[in-house]
C-alpha cells in the first residue's frame, strides 16, 4: 500500500483496517469499502481529508 498523500510505502498497519503513513503523518481507513484519509490534529481527533484526495464523495 503507498499514501495517497506522499506515494511513500512507509505505511504501517494500526487497526483491523486502519492504516498510518510515517512520511506524512496522515491515517488511512477503509469504511465499507471506501478509503479514508485523516489527519491527526494536535488534540489527538482526526479530521477527514477525504474532499482533498476524493472527488464525488
Amino acid at each position: 500500500m503507498k499514501c495517497p498523500n506522499c506515494q511513500s510505502a512507509e505505511v504501517g498497519r494500526i487497526g483491523e483496517q486502519e492504516y498510518y503513513c510515517w512520511s506524512c503523518f496522515l491515517e488511512m481507513a477503509y469504511i465499507d469499502g471506501q478509503l479514508h484519509v485523516r489527519e491527526i490534529e494536535e488534540d489527538g481527533s482526526l479530521s477527514s481529508l477525504d474532499d482533498l484526495f476524493f472527488d464525488g464523495r
